[in-house]
């Protein structure tokens, strides 16, 4: 996928979401809900204009970040390598992040027979296969991927970190779409325990690789 067709696709769903806000916005609640526990119990609300287009503002602050990180990296040629994953990567969290504000939208209009975790999930899930797809082919650079001082000091940390950063990130996935099923606190657990010890390992992995790599 192309810069360019990224960029339109991203804008192009950003738009829905402002017009959707727009028109829906007489029959939205003013507070909106905003927040949900891991009971999925609504813990937090924000008033309606925020509520309404606080989101698509963040989704476009963050698709504005996404372009330019590539262009400003010192080793943007290597970006430049996995590319294509790394688009692909930006228009799923684009599409992620909307996808949560449709679900606050339609919780906000009544529509409260769901669980927010288990409609989130499975989203989620695919979003860290798709970055588990985007590390296999990820090279060295500052702003894109695991990111350690062992990794960006030696290509052969980085690739071997990634390697395995790759398997375990989709397993994470596939553990985030397994909590769906289930929602509130096993969700949670389902989701975030994999993920945080998958990322934790992988400091201590890249470590030990750089170490056994300068003692050779």
């Amino acid at each position: 996928m192309s810069t360019k067709t990224t960029t339109l696709i991203a804008l192009a769903l950003i738009a829905v979401a402002v017009i959707a806000g727009a028109v829906l916005w007489n029959q939205l609640p003013d507070p909106m809900a905003s927040h949900w526990d891991v009971n999925d119990q609504v813990n937090g609300t924000m008033p309606k204009f925020w509520g309404v287009f606080m989101m698509p503002l963040v989704t476009l602050g963050m698709l504005g970040l996404f372009l330019v990180v590539p262009n400003i990296d010192p080793l943007k040629a290597n970006i430049a390598q996995f590319r294509e994953s790394f688009n692909i990567f930006i228009v799923l969290i684009i599409a992620f992040m909307l996808y949560i504000h449709g679900l606050t939208l339609a919780w906000s209009l009544g529509n409260t027979n769901f669980k927010m975790s288990a409609a989130m999930l499975p989203f989620m899930g695919v979003l860290f296969i798709a970055i588990g797809f985007m590390l296999r082919k990820a090279k060295r650079n500052f702003f894109i991927g695991i990111r350690t001082p062992w990794t960006l000091s030696s290509d052969s940390v980085w690739d071997k970190t990634h390697q395995l950063g790759a398997i375990l990130f989709m397993a994470s996935g596939v553990f985030a779409m397994i909590g769906g099923i289930f929602g509130g606190m096993t969700a949670f657990w389902l989701m975030f325990v994999p993920l945080i010890g998958s990322t934790l390992f992988l400091v201590v992995y890249s470590y030990v690789l750089y170490r056994n790599e300068t003692k050779a």
